[in-house]
């Protein structure tokens, strides 16, 4: 014969309802072993809520003594299935114990594109102030707070000397939000975390660039790292990222009669190939084509040796702007926007996700065009 189980209420003072359960017929008791029909659940209700809190309070308490006592008669009746509500619960208890960091470390084994070495990055960062432990159940507002402050004065791992730059915390928090984003999708968060953690304000920043007048005056200058040098020109040239050039093998680059030249980058999602036209120029700059696999740009790296010849170079041009090897990725941007290639072309041709991204450039250019429209001044 089945238990029945009844949840009831019994008046008790302060003008509440004590929720306990009725079994029919008597259990044994989990304590004494003698038969008994009650379990206080040590819940109550309020007999006339007058607030919204004290209705909330009925709310919560009424419902999760309907929970036990959905429980109760499973652990009693001994069914050979979990209820749909218990399969959903143990579910949620075991994405809960599930660790983000690893989640988030598959997400960045899945990186393709150019981005992969922002989401290597970021996944650094966060693996080292987590020591590497962080679960699901343990992911919240106040974490992802502390955790830009984090960012925000960390030591950069790339130099013992200087901190995380603004924009590189700025883009490595928007890889975590990201990755929040991805996690509620695939149901290992029951709320969407994401939408109620701020990002990092980006800072106003120099978007310094080059002339047409001034690359020309670095073509013509020699630098202490060829290398570096043809690298630069390439950057100015195509727009490509440091990474993105000191990546690209000879396989990668393709000629197409009639049509040109084109660097071929694979579509992370479809696996299908994008042809990002070059300039037959960009081409000549690379020298003999070696095999498929190798490198172009064979030898080239990121070091604070590399940044002083870079430097020098840009002096020994005559050249006064604090300039970085980022900044010919930015002269490409505004030399195409000045040349009137429109802004969704510009912004394809950098990579760009947002279009917002590449207005920065235009920005930039109407600055310009108001430097260049205050020169001309007559004396009245």
């Amino acid at each position: 014969m089945a238990t029945k189980v009844k949840l009831l209420q019994k008046k008790i003072s302060g003008n509440r309802q004590s929720l306990y359960l009725d079994f029919y017929p008597a259990i044994p008791h989990p304590k004494t072993g003698k038969p008994t029909r009650r379990e206080f659940l040590k819940l109550d209700l309020f007999d006339k809520p007058k607030t919204d809190a004290d209705k909330l309070h009925n709310k919560e308490n009424l419902q999760f003594a309907q929970q036990i006592q959905q429980k109760r008669e499973n652990e009693l009746n001994k069914p050979e299935i979990y209820t749909g509500y218990e399969k959903q619960q143990l579910k949620i208890q075991e994405q809960g114990e599930a660790s983000f960091i690893d989640y988030f470390r598959g997400l960045v084994e899945k990186r393709k594109d150019s981005n992969h070495d922002n989401w290597v990055a970021a996944f650094h960062y966060l693996e080292t102030y987590t020591k590497g432990n962080l679960k699901f159940e343990d992911l919240n507002e106040k974490f992802f707070n502390d955790f830009k402050d984090y960012l925000l004065s960390v030591q950069s791992k790339r130099s013992k000397k200087t901190t995380l730059s603004h924009n590189s915390a700025v883009s490595y928090f928007n890889k975590v939000k990201a990755a929040l984003k991805q996690a509620f999708k695939d149901g290992y968060l029951q709320i969407d975390l994401n939408s109620r953690i701020q990002p990092i304000k980006e800072a106003e920043t120099q978007r310094n660039f080059l002339t047409i007048e001034e690359l020309n005056s670095l073509v013509k200058t020699d630098c202490n790292d060829p290398l570096l040098k043809q690298a630069a020109l390439f950057s100015a040239l195509t727009g490509l990222r440091f990474s993105d050039i000191e990546k690209l093998v000879w396989g990668e680059l393709e000629y197409i009669e009639g049509q040109g030249y084109f660097i071929k980058f694979t579509q992370q999602k479809t696996s299908g190939v994008e042809m990002q036209p070059i300039s037959e120029q960009a081409f000549s700059l690379l020298g003999e084509r070696m095999e498929p696999t190798g490198k172009v740009f064979e030898g080239l790296k990121y070091s604070a040796y590399a940044n002083r010849h870079l430097f020098q170079w840009i002096g020994a041009a005559g050249i006064t702007k604090q300039i970085t090897f980022h900044c010919f990725r930015h002269t490409f941007a505004t030399l195409q926007l000045s040349k009137g290639t429109d802004i969704y072309t510009v912004s394809k041709m950098l990579g760009h996700r947002d279009l917002k991204t590449t207005q920065r450039y235009a920005k930039i250019i109407d600055k310009t065009k108001r430097d260049a429209a205050d020169k001309i001044q007559l004396d009245f």
